[in-house]
């Protein structure tokens, strides 16, 4: 039998059978991590030795009759969390031996779930990129064309995914970093509603492991499916334990509706600030062909879809006022001399990302209030609609572009460049409200590389679409990963 591609819930159902032990499934892991990563560079930091204790105490454990949700299932760790005995550098360089002392949060939820953590996956540097790579571990190769990236910042989690190195993964998410890696690389994300899973440990190497409420960033799971998804958003949602979690439980709401015909969807693939690339919309038209099969209300257009233009450019200041946090002082004095020496009529998102380097605590406040104004609008569209489906990015995995000034780079949309940060205008949808969105895949471009969509969701009712996405795998299909067998066997 060949397990590396099957999903965890299958995985924990052979399990609960006794078809397969968890030190089995391990060992096959962990071969196939040997045999294949030399090429995709996914698993940046592995911890077999650990791993393989661990899946021999799942089966013992299994054997005196316990059964927990993730019981000797094997996974993987985005390198930005702490694990105890393994450095956390976030491909920073001066960090490369940094060793925390204790397990983030979500770690230590996986490890009393029963998962077995085979390693951590790898990142850019600072976590400040739609790719993977950096001065310590390397490059992370898009496991479709390997000239081509997996994206970032959870681009060594969505790699490894779609090339059998575990079954499920944990990721972040600020601007599409749990999203644009699975578009990319034909596998599922969610990106949970804001607040919902605590993020402490998830730090920068030397920054304390307290407990915050980060604005706009998220934790969350990556999977081979949207049933694994559920699982895993289930082990992982929850308040800190230190701070929230002292005085309330998280009991999410079921999902709006069980059957495809009973969903109202809105369906959204032209921006007004960048083109949607043909295979994009084409994998946003397969998922309308499904949904209108399955009985589906699907509507192109409405007016209670906030305005877009407005949406980016609040979402591009909130993002880059706090990327910029940690800059020497120097730096910010560099950044506000560009500032100023902006044209007044220039609204570029160029000139709205310098700008919001440089903005004041007044300038975030006002931004983070019209925030509310769309938060508002939301709740408004969806009393009409149950879900939003739409790209994570304009185009597929883009070729491999490691220019050190991102500012230089461009993506090519049909034949035509733009800016490279223009880009995040679609994650960002999901991300300045902090709604819920869940990375589906939709197909494969005329390159034959992985196209997904987005299905974005009312605040805190994340079931609603991840069910969604369940059912949308039903009717479409999975799609084999390279290197995946045709029929288990």
């Amino acid at each position: 039998m060949e397990w590396n591609f099957l999903t965890a819930e299958e995985l924990a159902g052979s399990l609960r059978a006794g078809e397969v032990t968890s030190a089995e499934l391990t060992d096959e892991a962990i071969a196939r991590i040997e045999r294949d990563d030399k090429a995709i560079n996914a698993i940046c930091v592995p911890d077999f030795d650990r791993a393989r204790t661990a899946a021999r105490d799942a089966d013992e454990a299994r054997a005196r009759g316990e059964d927990r949700p993730l019981l000797g299932i094997p996974v993987t760790v985005k390198e930005s969390y702490n694990v105890a005995g393994l450095p956390t550098n976030w491909g920073m360089e001066p960090h490369r031996d940094y060793m925390p002392a204790e397990d983030a949060v979500q770690v230590s939820r996986l490890k009393q779930a029963g998962a077995v953590v085979l390693g951590k996956t790898n990142v850019p540097v600072g976590l400040q990129d739609v790719q993977s790579f950096n001065e310590i571990y390397g490059t992370t190769n898009n496991p479709w064309d390997h000239g081509r990236t997996s994206g970032g910042s959870s681009g060594g989690s969505a790699a490894a995914l779609a090339s059998g190195f575990g079954a499920l993964s944990i990721g972040s998410d600020i601007a599409g970093s749990l999203r644009t890696p699975a578009h990319f690389c034909g596998v599922y994300a969610h990106k949970p509603t804001l607040g919902l899973a605590a993020g402490r440990g998830m730090v920068p190497p030397l920054a304390p492991a307290w407990p915050t409420e980060p604005d706009l960033a998220v934790v969350g799971p990556m999977a081979r499916s949207a049933r694994d998804l559920t699982l895993l958003l289930d082990v992982m949602a929850g308040p800190d334990p230190l701070t929230f979690g002292v005085a309330h439980d998280v009991t999410l709401p079921p999902a709006r509706h069980e059957r495809l015909r009973d969903f109202r969807v809105l369906l959204v693939d032209t921006h007004p600030l960048i083109p949607t690339a043909s295979a994009v919309r084409a994998g946003v038209d397969r998922v309308a062909d499904a949904l209108v099969d399955g009985g589906a209300r699907v509507e192109r257009h409405s007016p209670l879809l906030p305005d877009l233009v407005e949406a980016a450019t609040v979402y591009t200041q909130l993002l880059f006022s706090s990327s910029v946090a940690r800059f020497p002082v120097e730096t910010y004095e560099q950044l506000r001399t560009r500032a100023a020496g902006l044209g007044a009529d220039d609204r570029s998102l160029d000139a709205v990302r310098l700008r919001g380097m440089v903005s004041s605590h007044h300038d975030w406040m006002e931004a983070s209030n019209r925030r509310e104004l769309h938060r508002h609008g939301w709740r408004r569209l969806f009393a009409e609609f149950d879900a939003v489906v739409c790209p994570v990015t304009p185009t597929p995995a883009f070729p491999h572009d490691h220019l050190p000034d991102p500012r230089e780079r461009r993506i090519d949309i049909d034949g035509v460049e733009y800016p490279y940060f223009d880009q995040l205008v679609w994650a960002g949808l999901a991300t300045m409200p902090g709604l819920p969105a869940t990375a589906v895949p939709a197909g494969r471009s005329p390159e034959g590389l992985p196209v997904g969509v987005q299905i974005i969701g009312p605040m805190f009712e994340d079931r609603t679409p991840l069910r969604l996405a369940e059912l949308l795998e039903q009717e479409i299909g999975g799609f084999r990963m390279p290197g995946e067998p045709a029929s288990p066997a």
